[in-house]
Formats: C-alpha cells, structure tokens, sequence
C-alpha cells in the first residue's frame, strides 16, 4: 500500500451527555470522502481514541469502514499500553475491513529502543497488513530513533512514518536514511519543510476542517514541485497551524473549526474541557482571513471583492 497524499484522522463527534454521535461521524467520514482526500485514519489522536471504551472504537471503525465503501483506504489506529491489547485491536481492525493500522509508541511505560521494537514486531506478526508508525513523544514518552527504524525497517509491512517529533533533525534523518519508508509530515506548522524532504504525505488534524486548502499545499509542492505557490499557501494557513501545533488545545480548535462550518463536531471528552469564548473568537478571525486569502491565491475573487467572501458559518 502506498502512502501518499493528505489523511485526516477524523474527530469523534459527541452529544451533550458525552456519548457518540454515530450518525455525526457518519457525516465527517462521508464529508471527508467527497473532498478528495486520500485515506481516512480512525482511532488516531485527533478521534480521541485514548478515552474510548473497546466497544466504542470497533463501532467507529465498523461505521468508517461501511460508509467508505471501497472508495478509499481506511486505516485504523491500535494505540494501548499494554502489547496484547494493540494486537487485539489490530486483529479486530484487520476483520472490519481495515487497509492499514497506524503505530504508535506504548504511552506511559516508556520502552527501550529494543523493547519498543520488539513490540511493533509482535504485532506486525500478528496482525500482517501494513504499518502506518506514528512517532510522537509528545504524546507517548518515547521517541522512535534510528535503533528502531534499523529493527523493524526489515519488514516490508512498516511501511510509512507519521513523523511529529518536531525535531528537524530527526525529520532529516528519517528522509536520508530511510527512504524506503515513506515520510509523511506529522507537524502541521513544519508541512512546507516535510515535502521539500520528499514527504509524500501529511497527516493533518486540521483536514477535518479545511480539507481543501491541506489539498491544495500537498499538490502544489509534492506534485507540482512548485514550492513559491507552495510558500504562499503555507504562509496562509500558519496562523491556523500555529493555533493547533502551540495553542495545547489542537482537538478543540479543529472541532470548533468543524462546527463553524456546519459539521457534527459536539464536545469533547473529559479530562479536555471545551474553548473559551475568547480562543474561539481569536479562532473565527484566523478562519476568516485564511479563507480570504486561499481565496485570492486561487483567483476565485478579485482583491477588490476580498471583503465579500464569507469565510466561514457563524
């Protein structure tokens, strides 16, 4: 399977009394379908996965998978602790009809490099379909450095690398050294930087959101090569890409980005606690001058019509 182009891990929408809304996520996967993009991860960090029950997350992919259809690849996030439970989630993603599973370290028990790989082996044995690693310290404790890309790199099934360490180094030496495994820009704010390494895709929270603009920097730098219209998207989404990257509150953010624009979003779970007002004012005005000036990079109004487009719903 080939890794390539733009994957959001879609949100989990709630009700007001924190269950699921079922029939919202149906309406996100189905959103996401029909924008163009290229796969949709579920389970990942941006869905909450980590305050899910079991029953929960298999009903999510069970959904993902029905309203998908075939159309695009669906890959399925088996983040746990403990070894035994991520293989059971990626035997339970393999029977629901998932085309990957994405990998991430084991949080909290914070692993040697050989223990680490030890246990992506395990459940690459286990599971057999191919691996989408997903190397976030922030979130795990633990960093994937080159001792363990050399272990598991042996495997045919690691096939990609979700890098969102936010190190440039590590970024460079994942692009020199392993070109075998496909990059994919793991950083919203370092994107730019990501495809002039050669990423050949990004995993973008903020794709929830804003599905085309993510669209239109991946075909302007990793397919039309063209990197000065690639600079000018950039510098329009990074006020966006700053508030989710540095802001410490990114799933909130591409929620209530998601709610502005009329999609099933809801709350999200304890121990987060929702926006303040003030964050989604600021929020709304940085939508607002993002949409106006993709707007005018694309040529759809002339700058003299810049203060008629409506950015987003409010």
């Amino acid at each position: 399977m080939k890794f390539e182009g733009i994957y959001p891990p879609v949100i989990t929408p709630y009700n007001e009394d924190y269950s699921i809304d079922y029939a919202g996520f149906e309406i996100l996967v189905d959103h996401l379908v029909n924008s163009g993009v290229h796969g949709i991860i579920v389970g990942g960090t941006t869905g909450e996965y980590y305050a899910q029950s079991k029953q929960e997350r298999v009903e999510l992919m069970r959904i993902a998978k029905r309203v998908i259809d075939g159309r695009l690849p669906l890959i399925v996030g088996v983040g746990a602790i403990r070894t035994e439970d991520c293989i059971e989630y990626g035997r339970l993603a393999k029977s629901h009809g998932a085309d990957a599973i994405l990998m991430s370290a084991p949080y909290y028990a914070v692993p040697t490099q050989l223990e680490l790989a030890n246990h992506a082996l395990a459940i690459d044995r286990a599971v057999n379909l191919p691996i989408m690693l997903y190397n976030y310290p922030g979130r795990t404790g633990t960093t994937m450095s080159a001792e363990f890309f050399d272990r598991v790199g042996r495997s045919p099934n690691f096939a990609a690398v979700k890098e969102s360490t936010g190190d440039v180094n590590q970024l460079h030496m994942l692009a020199r050294d392993y070109p075998h495994i496909t990059l994919l820009c793991g950083m919203d704010d370092q994107a730019l930087e990501f495809f002039a390494w050669g990423a050949r895709g990004w995993v973008c929270a903020g794709g929830n959101c804003l599905p085309q603009e993510h669209l239109a920097l991946y075909r302007a730098v990793a397919v039309e090569n063209d990197i000065e219209k690639g600079r000018q998207i950039m510098s329009a989404l990074m006020p966006f890409m700053h508030a989710l990257e540095q802001g410490g509150k990114l799933i909130q953010f591409v929620k209530h980005a998601c709610a502005l624009q009329g999609l099933p979003a809801g709350t999200v779970r304890r121990p987060l606690r929702p926006l303040f007002k003030s964050e989604k004012r600021e929020l709304e005005m940085v939508l607002r001058t993002l949409k106006r000036t993709m707007a005018r990079l694309s040529g759809d109004v002339r700058p003299e019509e810049k203060d008629n487009v409506v950015a987003i719903n409010t």
